[in-house]
């Protein structure tokens, strides 16, 4: 599936979601964190960043595979 994510936006995605599965993550690429939030997949928050339910969605999509 062809989203158009860089490998270093879906990695930082990835490990977003793993934070929000409550595990200590590596440092994000701020400049992926960023283009995630412009495309609804991540927001800000005092924690850092944080997945939306858009990026849950997008990821699920992308490990579910061709439909």
């Amino acid at each position: 599936m062809d989203d158009g994510l860089t490998d270093a936006q879906l990695n930082a995605l990835q490990h977003l979601a793993e934070k929000k599965g409550g595990a200590d993550i590596p440092f994000i690429n701020i400049a992926a964190a960023r283009r995630l939030c412009d495309l609804g997949l991540a927001e800000r928050s005092h924690e850092g960043w944080d997945i939306t339910p858009q990026g849950s969605a997008t990821l699920a999509r992308r490990s579910s595979g061709p439909v």
